[in-house]
This record gives structure tokens, sequence and C-alpha cells, in this order.
């Protein structure tokens, strides 16, 4: 195919695939091209204020500022990122429910890019390894597994009956997991269910984990957003405690509002000093395969923030006040549907977390919302409750009933 050094367009055509959309992207697309002024945008997962904006937090702003003042340098940090924001995302998911020394950690680009790492390592580390996912789960889960070639099963999570977890079939369906496979578990406020795991079913799970050698990944992408910052991680907290090895995607894109930054980091937990170091050796080595060093600037934002006694309580406000308005607008669905319908078959809205929820609606009737009401969600019938505000709540309400 090479011809004096480069690939002829006919070559490259032969090679490359069509690549299958992404429905939340292609969702998007639709959104923007609709003209109806009484649109509704209930499908991209970001944070929207009661403008339908998505706000720059005014902790960011100020440490923001701060840097500017006092970088000096634009220079590469480390293959590892910023060490100083990786100790401190840590200490923001941990605490100390570990000693420092028992796990080593590295900046990426996004709870993505922490993922996407980790799945790298876990593959060098055991090509022939599964990674058992939630059934449903967040579609970039099993995109990327594939992608990477890594094999993968679902196991059940939620029970479109009852509107929550279906822990008795997860716990089945995980009983079959092997030696050393992964089970990739949603740190809180599930995606796209909202349904949570208690914290006594995160300790069976870490049990589990301890008597078939599973090793567990946790995708955490809310922390603060479900019932706070401490209480959303206290399941974590105590799997960290007691299973010997254990991994942490993590993202800021939420809860400090650093979507286009790409904020994340990936954790790796465990009390062998050789193992720890052999882990970040390879990360580096991948990190540097994959894109050299991430991005400084808004992992250095966190870190200010997570440093600063007072830029670190203003944030801790901020982030009550999504919750608490997320919540709001969560339980006045609960309560429009309630209405709307006559019924109490939404009732399950008000147990969920975060910023998800499924309606339990077929694809036809998410079609119909979309065609005759302007309201946009994913096929599955996914909302982002964020999306909502006070005028749409009542808006979706009274359009679901209709098509019901």
């Amino acid at each position: 195919y090479f011809i004096e050094g480069h690939v002829p367009i006919e070559a490259i055509n032969k090679l490359l695939k069509e690549q299958p959309a992404d429905n939340i992207i292609a969702l998007m697309g639709q959104f923007a091209s609709d003209n109806r002024a009484t649109k509704v945008d209930l499908g991209v997962g970001v944070y929207k204020n009661q403008s339908g904006v998505t706000p720059i937090m005014g902790a960011v702003k100020k440490a923001q500022a701060l840097l500017l003042e006092s970088q000096v340098s634009k220079s590469y940090v480390g293959l590892l990122g910023n060490l100083n924001f990786v100790q401190s995302m840590k200490n923001l998911i941990l605490s100390d429910s570990l000693r420092s020394e028992n796990f080593v950690g590295a900046q990426a680009p996004g709870g993505t890019g922490s993922l996407h790492q980790m799945f790298l390592l876990l593959r060098a580390a055991n090509p022939n390894i599964t990674v058992w996912i939630s059934n449903p789960t967040w579609p970039n889960h099993p995109s990327m597994l594939r992608h990477l070639g890594i094999e993968f099963r679902y196991y059940r999570y939620f029970s479109e009956e009852t509107g929550s977890t279906d822990f008795d079939g997860m716990m089945s369906d995980l009983a079959e997991a092997k030696c050393n496979d992964v089970i990739l578990l949603h740190g809180c406020c599930h995606n796209p269910t909202g349904a949570n795991l208690s914290v006594g079913e995160w300790d069976s799970i870490s049990q589990l984990c301890l008597k078939n050698e599973i090793i567990p990944l946790v995708d955490l992408a809310y922390q603060g957003f479900g019932d706070g910052l401490e209480e959303d991680v206290l399941g974590l907290r105590r799997m960290a405690g007691l299973v010997p090895e254990l991994i942490i995607a993590a993202s800021c894109s939420k809860n400090f509002g650093l979507y286009r930054d790409r904020v994340g980091v990936a954790l790796y937990l465990n009390e062998d000093k050789k193992v720890l170091s052999l882990t970040s050796d390879n990360l580096k080595s991948v990190n540097r395969l994959t894109y050299s060093f991430p991005p400084d600037w808004g992992a250095t934002v966190v870190s200010t923030i997570l440093n600063d006694s007072g830029l670190r309580a203003d944030w801790n406000e901020e982030v009550q006040d999504i919750r608490s308005s997320i919540t709001h607008l969560r339980l006045g669905l609960r309560d429009a549907l309630k209405r709307a319908t006559n019924s109490d078959r939404f009732a399950f809205l008000g147990e969920h977390k975060g910023m998800f929820s499924r309606l339990g609606l077929t694809k036809g009737q998410v079609d119909l919302l979309r065609k005759d009401h302007a309201i946009y969600m994913v096929g599955d019938s996914r909302i982002n409750i964020a999306g909502l505000n006070e005028k749409s709540v009542n808006v979706l309400a009274n359009a679901v009933a209709k098509i019901l």
C-alpha cells in the first residue's frame, strides 16, 4: 500500500470502516437543528442551571485568577501529571480509609481517559481478562472495551418493574466471575438509572471480590451529586478497607464543572510496594504512548481549591447547591408525573440519586416525545434531570401523560 512514503486514498478507503454513531452525540445534533422554541434537551449529561447554562463555579474562577498571578511556567509537569492533584483527589475520595503509601495514581484527561489507561494496564497484565459491566451502563463502557479488544460480560443491575436495583440478580451473575476478572462498578449516581447500591451491598460485593479474587474497578463521575461529598463514597471507602486490590477512575467534570478542561485521576490501591512501583512505571509508559503528558491547567485548579480552606468551603457550598437543585427538580418531576398520570408509576424517581433516571418508556414513546413535543432524551428513556427547569418539569410530565 505504501508508494513513495504515502498511502493512496483508495487504500485508506479499503482499510477504514464506517463507525457506528454515538447515540448521545447524534441526539445533540438533532436537538441543535430543531427550530421549535419549546424544545427541551434531556439527553446530554451536563449540569445546567435554571437559565439552561452550564456555569463556571465561583471557586474555579477564583482559583484560576490565583493561578494566572502565580504560575510562572508552562513547562511539562511529568508523565503522571500533577502529583499534588493526585494526592488531593485520593484524599477527597478515600479520606483516611487507607495509608498514603498504599496507592499510586496518575492524572488523566477526564474520567474517560482514566478508564482508558486502566483498561490498557489490565489488558497488558492479563490479555484474557474479562470485565463485568452493569446492564444497563454508560454506553462508552462497552464501546471502549470493544475498541480495545477486551472481553466483557453484563451483570444484571436494574429492574424495570420496580425501578430499583436488582441486587439478587447482580450477585447471581457475578458469582460466575473468575479469578482476576474485573467488576466495573459505578461509585454513585448510577448512569443511566440513578439507582444506587447501599453501603451493605457494597460490603457484599467486597466479600465476593475477596472470596473469588476479583478486582473491583470503580468509575466515580458524580461524587457530591447524590447525598453529599462524603456520603456518596461511604461504600467505596469501606471497599477500599476490605479488598487487597482496587482501581478507581474519577472525573472532575461534574463536581468541579470542568467539562471541557478534561480533568480526571486514575488510582490503584495495593499493599504490595513492588506491585505499586511496577504499576506506576507502567502508567508512565502507557501515558507516554497515549498522550505523553496530561493537560495541567484544570488539575492545578482542582488541587488549588482542595488545598485552600476558603476556596474549598466555597466549592463545598456550590456542590451542595447543585445537589439541592437536582433533588428539587427530581422530586418536582415525580410529583408532576403523579398529577398528570394520576398514578404512582413514577414514584421510583424520588428514590434515585444524581443527574439521571430512566422513565421506563419504550423507544417508540421516546420518539413520539421528540416528534410531537420537542422533548429530547436517549432512546432507552434516560433523562438528565439537570436539563429540566421549573417550567419544563410540567411540560415533560404532561407530554408523558399524553403519549401514555
